[in-house]
């Protein structure tokens, strides 16, 4: 009678010689497999990752929320809309969420806003929970060097169905010398709330991409509110000294030496929690 034999299924598993590294990413690598398959949990790990991400895109504009927050930092907001008239629209047609609907370009135009130097646009994009989480914690760092610029700051701006050169279009008819978007990002893997920030200066419709200054990958397990806030509010003073953005306006904020005018605060700011 032959004696029977029992292997656990973790005794399986072939182990990655890259493992240790793991620590120190969210991607997936040093995956484990069996055979030529990989593990049951990684896979359902994966499943769920693409679940959410998925989730992050669909999710509505919880615009009032945002609002209510901005208020607190004494900020006043309007909210407007592109010409994609639903998500499935935004998504299938995005040159529809580059402009203005008919509604809120007379809304903006009838209020014959005289203009400020810096306007905030903050845009579900393709991620709204990107929004939900981390554009009041920027907003709220990014206030006391605008202050110390002595830059005028207008309404913050609440766009749905938003693509990124909605903002020019804003910015055009409110007269804005300077335009910053905080719009979610395309949604990761492992990265479904990544905020990014596009800066122009003069801003209107039309503006090429290569016009623009874009910080990416906003949040507490990527660029921190405090570095992204220095790193903005250092592009925005540069802008206006060189009276130009984009490809032509290089981030020199990590060096010292180039600071000019500001300096990363010491204390930081908590104008609402994060």
């Amino acid at each position: 009678m032959e004696a029977s034999i029992s292997i656990r299924p973790k005794h399986l598993e072939e182990k990655d010689c890259w493992q240790s590294l793991r620590q120190f990413t969210d991607a997936r690598i040093a995956l484990g497999r069996t055979g030529s398959s990989v593990l049951t949990n990684d896979y359902l790990q994966f499943r769920l990752a693409h679940a959410r991400a998925r989730d992050s895109i669909q999710m509505p504009f919880d615009s009032r929320k945002v609002a209510e927050q901005l208020h607190k930092l004494g900020l006043h907001t309007l909210e407007v809309e592109s010409k994609a008239v639903d998500r499935a629209t935004f998504i299938r047609r995005p040159d529809l969420g580059r402009r203005l609907n008919d509604e809120s370009r007379a809304r903006l135009k009838a209020m014959h806003y005289p203009g400020c130097d810096v306007l905030l646009v903050i845009a579900d994009g393709l991620s709204s929970k990107a929004v939900h989480r981390q554009a009041v914690p920027l907003v709220a760092r990014l206030l006391p060097y605008l202050k110390a610029l002595h830059l005028s700051v207008g309404p913050v701006v609440l766009a749905h169905e938003s693509r990124v050169a909605l903002a020019d279009d804003i910015a055009g008819i409110m007269n804005a010398s300077l335009v910053a978007q905080l719009i979610g990002e395309r949604p990761g893997l492992s990265s479904p709330d990544s905020l990014s920030v596009y800066m122009t200066y003069k801003p209107y419709f039309g503006r090429m991409e290569s016009e623009r200054n874009c910080i990416s990958n906003i949040r507490p397990e990527g660029l921190g509110y405090d570095a992204a806030a220095f790193k903005l509010a250092w592009l925005i003073d540069a802008a206006f000294n060189r009276r130009q953005s984009g490809t032509g306006l290089k981030d020199e904020s990590d060096d010292p030496s180039k600071y000019g005018r500001l300096a990363p605060l010491r204390e930081k700011f908590y104008g609402i929690e994060a």
